[in-house]
């Protein structure tokens, strides 16, 4: 892992205050599962939102779904309230390659046509294939293509980030 590499909550911190400015009461977080919904409820208790939130599970949108099958986690979309001309602050974990929020963004047309979509992302890794960049970053980090960053969650120590190496 990267030397100093901040903690998770020190770029929650930074996220909250960066998009405090930007929160409406038309607004609503969606967080894509499973890191930017564990952002989403940090950045709702810390910014004291009582704002809709919703959950998108983007697992059939991928666009690498034929080659590599459904994951074993795959869980509903729960979006609660309507997104027709609903301002959207999407949020996600790590940001590489754009496809995530590719898929995201599919998902979210299904359900109807947002005013706006903003993303907010815990880390940007560099490394796009698809034209996307955040408009709230926590953190930017450039890493090898064959390294992996993610957040985890366990019940010991919260959230913190997982570095992989490819083989």
């Amino acid at each position: 892992m990267p030397a100093n590499l901040p903690s998770p909550d020190s770029l929650i911190d930074a996220l909250a205050e960066q998009i405090a400015p930007h929160i409406t009461p038309e607004c609503a977080l969606v967080g894509i599962h499973t890191g930017g919904v564990w952002i989403m409820e940090a950045l709702a208790e810390r910014l004291k939102l009582d704002i809709p939130r919703a959950v998108l599970d983007i697992a059939f949108y991928r666009d690498d779904f034929s080659r590599i099958g459904l994951h074993p986690q795959t869980k509903p979309s729960h979006i609660p309230f309507e997104v027709e001309d609903r301002r959207i602050l999407l949020l996600d974990d790590v940001l590489f390659t754009g496809r995530t929020t590719r898929a995201a963004l599919n998902l979210l047309f299904d359900y109807g046509r947002p005013a706006a979509i903003r993303l907010a992302v815990l880390v940007d890794r560099g490394g796009r294939e698809l034209p996307f960049c955040a408009d709230f970053v926590g953190l930017r980090l450039e890493l090898p293509a064959d390294e992996h960053i993610s957040l985890q969650k366990n019940d010991s120590d919260g959230l913190h980030f997982v570095m992989k190496r490819k083989a």
